[in-house]
């Protein structure tokens, strides 16, 4: 991994009771050890790598042990079969399995898109081992297609219209073949420019480019992860989720964090996206009914499947969780799309800190 490494930044290997793990860190940092620490969770199609900037702002204060880990199917973690019968279960078991074969007491967790949704996952599994949660542009606590309403209600009760047969086959390809180049808008390198930042956002440095490319193309394709087994239905748009594989994980018929607003002790959340994000947005751009609904994608049956609100839904969840003794605050950076932490490093690391550094008697409405 030295070639996508950056100065300061180091990588273990490490083994649990479920798979073998791959996890970064700053350099001198022992990862294993009693006490807390703060582990990020990368989203889809990325890996740890998306995360060293912050890693090494976020550990250059001294005050915590930051850690962050490639889920399965992705970066350099054992690629075992994603089952997506259990929504993302997988995922945040083996963030579980991490966390004990580290001998970590805590952690302050760290969720990034579809990360976020592990991130919550594990928060409702194990709330005693959870310090604090940060949301950064996160899936919605509904997952992500086939749901409307504040409340994520299913618009069909097989999940129509998202799951493995909702990705774009050339995108999938691309990954598939390592394409590094920007020769087609499908490539890694140009959903990146287009839709992971704002357009502008992205930083300049050519070599940091590289770098997040190589950890889009490091995403095993295929059935079993990304995108996953594809269903055809014969109702719009012609695809429901299957059982295997990423984007299975997340249909609404699965995947339900929303009960994070009935655990009795409710660690503290911060929300952090920006407002140009057009991949997890009331209007997003990956979402079929949204896309059915501006004309993309002919057939669309309009209010019957209506675009879903994933922020909306976030925020009521949110809204929920801090009227029953929770607490959360939303920072919403301006010309910022779906990767607050590279495209600002510097106010992600800040507002970060202050989520971090937050005492545990502090006031509950941090809203």
């Amino acid at each position: 991994m030295p070639d996508v490494l950056l100065p300061g930044i180091a990588a273990t290997t490490v083994a649990t009771s479920r798979l073998t793990q791959a996890v970064l860190h700053p350099e001198g940092v022992d990862p294993a050890g009693p006490g807390e620490a703060v582990l990020f969770v990368h989203g889809n199609v990325s890996s740890s790598l998306f995360w060293q900037q912050s890693l090494l702002d976020v550990g250059a204060s001294g005050r915590h042990r930051v850690l962050a880990v490639d889920l399965r199917g992705y970066g350099e973690t054992e690629p075992l079969p994603i089952d997506a019968t259990r929504g993302v279960r997988d995922w945040a078991d083996d963030i579980g399995a991490l966390i004990d074969a580290l001998g970590l007491t805590r952690v302050h967790l760290v969720g990034w898109s579809m990360g976020a949704g592990v991130v919550l996952q594990y928060l409702l599994d194990a709330p005693d081992r959870v310090a604090s949660v940060a949301l950064v542009a996160p899936v919605s606590p509904y997952g992500f297609g086939g749901s409307a309403g504040p409340e994520g209600r299913c618009v069909h009760p097989d999940g129509t219209g998202c799951g493995g047969g909702a990705a774009n086959p050339e995108f999938v390809a691309a990954i598939a073949a390592g394409d590094t180049s920007a020769d087609s808008a499908f490539s890694p390198r140009s959903v990146l420019r287009a839709f992971y930042v704002a357009p502008g956002s992205l930083p300049l440095d050519p070599e940091l480019e590289d770098l997040f490319v190589a950890s889009m193309n490091s995403t095993r394709t295929g059935i079993d992860h990304y995108p996953g087994e594809a269903m055809t239905v014969g109702v719009w748009p012609g695809v429901a989720p299957g059982t295997r594989g990423v984007l299975n994980t997340m249909a609404p018929t699965v995947f339900d964090v929303s009960g994070i607003v009935d655990l009795p002790e409710k660690p503290p959340v911060l929300w952090i996206r920006g407002d140009a994000d057009q991949i997890v947005s009331d209007t997003s751009v990956f979402d079929l009914a949204f896309l059915g609904s501006v004309g993309a994608v002919p057939g669309w049956p309009g209010d019957d499947f209506p675009p879903q609100p994933m922020v909306t839904q976030t925020r009521s969840v949110l809204d929920r969780y801090a009227a029953t003794g929770g607490a959360y605050r939303e920072v919403v950076l301006p010309d910022v799309g779906h990767s607050p932490h590279v495209e600002r490093p510097h106010e992600f690391a800040v507002a970060l800190l202050e989520h971090l550094d937050v005492p545990a008697e502090a006031p509950t409405n941090l809203r």
